[in-house]
């Protein structure tokens, strides 16, 4: 859908600060060294649709007695969401506090959360159409942008550390969007705040039905923080290279579960015994297509493809699952491609080959992440250091990757029901990639940012589009 049809009106904006106050033992949380490393600026959204049956948003004309009772469902909507939000904020109370001016702390003063409430002028249904991803991108509340107002990397410290828009269409569906700051959470700590925000709404706020959701903000004390600000270690701001910010256009691949499985059965021999993954087989067929379409010439470049490992139930012994923060480590594969011939012109991409060596350099690179306490935070900084120097070969493609599948991001019920469709607007940063389930668990959709001139290639290739749909219609 054009993202000129249709028209998201602002109807209030407020906050929203948690429902008991934060003690004042947990009034400053310290960051860990891996919050350290992400950028002050940096949020990701989310977006989850819900289909609905009743006119929420009236006819537009004048003030019937049906214009008067959508509003009043309207505010009804809006307002279960405000109170157990309030509630959800007592148990991830950071998310309702701001930066401290080093960005090195949280100070956890009851700030609060930004809550927009917005009417969207069309239905879901012409939203699900062939979704358009420009478009989303005003279904998610806008967090500041950098304005100089901080250190570091010119980040105001008063800005929201999540921010939600609870988006009312006409056909009576509503869409949540969700902002958090990446210097907080990281995927997994957004999810456990979405099922916990749901259950909590559900539940109509029974706090007896969400302890075993509460998390633990004690990341510092397993990933000691580094003295950025008094030391000759550089900022979280030059360490930034991953973000590419790039003119870049965001597009949807969606990998049926028939066609993962056709895929997965293609490339069972590259690691037999073991079957590859369906996250493993679509990951490096994005990849082999991303290195074919970067390629300027016959010769395809040599490329980096990063993603994040989820350290939790990676250490020994393992790490509390309630772990919020960004618990992750940074794991980067190369690969070259090879000539078919004597001909440099018949440079190719073995997909089996590129399996087995996302497959292996993974494994070798799990094991020799650290894994045990003590955390060694230089050693972490140093592997990032290294990235960015490998990010700085400009005769290399670099992709990055983001998992979101396993999620429960489908279980999210507020009260009217699971999710319809669960997404990721335009994702702002070139040469990036999320996968997050379809609504089966089995299917998968990939939302890639690539430029313009890449995507144009990519989209068209051959053997991607033996095993992924462009854009379909959200079923």
């Amino acid at each position: 859908m054009a993202p000129d049809l249709i028209k998201v009106e602002i109807i209030e904006r407020q906050t929203v600060k948690p429902s008991s106050p934060t003690p004042h033992s947990s009034r400053t949380i310290q960051l860990s060294v891996l919050d350290q490393m992400v950028l002050s600026h940096v949020y990701f959204p989310t977006l989850l649709f819900y289909s609905g049956n009743n006119n929420i948003t009236g006819s537009g004309g004048g003030a019937t007695s049906t214009d008067m009772a959508a509003m009043r469902m309207e505010r009804d909507y809006c307002q279960h969401l405000i109170r157990s939000l309030a509630k959800t904020l007592t148990h991830f109370y950071p998310l309702a506090g701001r930066l401290s001016k080093g960005y090195d702390m949280i100070q956890c003063t009851d700030d609060g959360a930004e809550f927009v409430t917005a009417r969207v002028k069309c239905s879901l249904s012409q939203i699900f159409e062939h979704p358009d991803f420009e478009m989303l991108t005003g279904l998610v509340p806008a967090v500041g942008q950098p304005d100089g107002d901080g250190d570091g990397d010119g980040v105001s410290t008063r800005l929201p550390l999540l921010a939600v828009q609870a988006n009312l269409f006409e056909c009576g569906g509503i869409a949540i969007g969700l902002n958090f700051s990446h210097k907080v959470v990281d995927g997994i700590t957004a999810s456990a705040f979405i099922s916990c925000w749901a259950k909590t709404a559900l539940d109509d706020g029974d706090d007896d039905q969400v302890p075993f959701m509460v998390p633990k903000f004690d990341a510092a004390s397993y990933f000691p923080p580094l003295d950025f600000l008094n030391s000759s270690q550089p900022s979280s701001a030059e360490l930034v290279g991953i973000i590419k910010q790039d003119k870049c256009i965001t597009k949807r691949f969606v990998f049926d579960a028939s066609k993962i499985a056709t895929l997965q059965s293609n490339l069972a021999s590259a690691l037999a015994p073991h079957a590859p993954t369906r996250v493993l087989v679509v990951s490096a067929l994005i990849w082999k297509c991303a290195m074919e379409a970067s390629s300027k010439s016959s010769n395809i470049p040599p490329s980096s493809f990063l993603l994040t490992m989820d350290l939790r139930r990676r250490f020994e012994p393992p790490l509390p699952k309630n772990l919020a923060g960004n618990v992750v480590g940074i794991l980067v594969v190369t690969a070259t491609a090879s000539l078919k011939g004597q001909e440099e012109s018949n440079e190719t991409i073995d997909l089996k080959d590129l399996v087995a060596k996302l497959s292996k350099g993974i494994a070798q690179q799990k094991e020799t992440y650290p894994t045990k306490l003590p955390f060694d935070s230089n050693e972490a900084l140093q592997r990032a250091r290294e990235y960015e120097k490998l990010r700085g070969n400009v005769d290399m493609y670099h992709l990055c990757s983001g998992i979101w599948c396993r999620f429960p991001f489908y279980e999210a019920d507020f009260g009217w029901g699971k999710p319809t469709w669960v997404s990721v607007p335009s994702i702002g940063c070139k040469d990036a990639f999320y996968l997050i389930d379809k609504k089966d668990r089995k299917g998968i959709e990939a939302l890639l940012s690539l430029s313009e001139e890449i995507m144009e290639h990519f989209e068209s290739n051959p053997e991607l589009l033996k095993y992924a749909s462009v854009n379909p219609r959200v079923m």
